[in-house]
C-alpha cells in the first residue's frame, strides 16, 4: 500500500518549520524539537497543556535502505539517499496529523485534551499514552471490559 507523501522533496527542515508555524498559527505558546539517531520529538505547549510527538526514525542499516528491492546492495551514497526520503515521509506525515487535530479542535468537532490526549506530558515527563497503554492491553488481557454500547446488558 503506498504511504502518503512517499515521494515528497519537501526536507525534514521544511515539514518541520511548518509544523512550528501552523503550531504559531492555531495558538501555541511554546515550541521545542530534537532528535537521536532513533527518534525525533517535537513538543509544544496550547491550552495550558505541554504536548509530546515522538516520531520514530527508521533505522540506516535497515535492508530497506541498504539493498535495493530484488536485493542488490546499494552503495552508501544510494542508502542514505533512500533513508533520507523515508524521513522526509515521516515528517510530511506528522505534520499533516498536527493540522488535521488542531484544524478539528479549531471547528468544534473535538476538544484539544481529546485529540491529543495521548500526547499530553505527565509531571514525570511520560505521556498519558505512555501511562494509560499498559493498562489497556491488562483490560483486553482480562476480558474486563464494558459493553460496546453502554446501556446495552451484559451478554452471558
Amino acid at each position: 500500500m503506498p504511504r502518503y507523501a512517499e515521494n515528497t522533496g519537501v526536507s525534514v527542515e521544511k515539514s518541520k518549520a511548518e509544523i512550528e508555524k501552523t503550531l504559531q498559527r492555531y495558538g501555541a505558546d511554546q515550541f521545542i524539537s530534537g532528535w537521536d539517531q532513533a527518534q525525533a520529538m517535537i513538543g509544544f505547549t496550547m491550552s495550558g497543556r505541554q504536548i509530546k510527538f515522538t516520531l520514530p526514525l527508521p533505522d540506516k542499516s535497515d535492508s530497506d535502505f541498504t539493498e535495493t528491492p530484488t536485493g542488490k546492495e546499494r552503495s552508501e551514497a544510494a542508502a542514505l539517499k533512500e533513508w533520507e526520503k523515508a524521513c522526509r515521509q515521516r515528517w510530511r506525515a506528522l505534520a499533516l496529523v498536527i493540522k488535521a487535530k488542531l484544524e478539528a479542535v479549531e471547528v468544534g468537532i473535538t476538544t484539544i485534551e481529546d485529540e491529543f490526549m495521548a500526547h499530553i506530558m505527565l509531571p514525570d515527563g511520560s505521556t498519558v499514552g505512555d501511562y494509560m497503554a499498559p493498562q489497556i492491553q491488562v483490560a483486553y488481557e482480562k476480558r474486563t471490559m464494558p459493553n460496546l454500547l453502554p446501556w446495552a446488558e451484559k451478554a452471558t
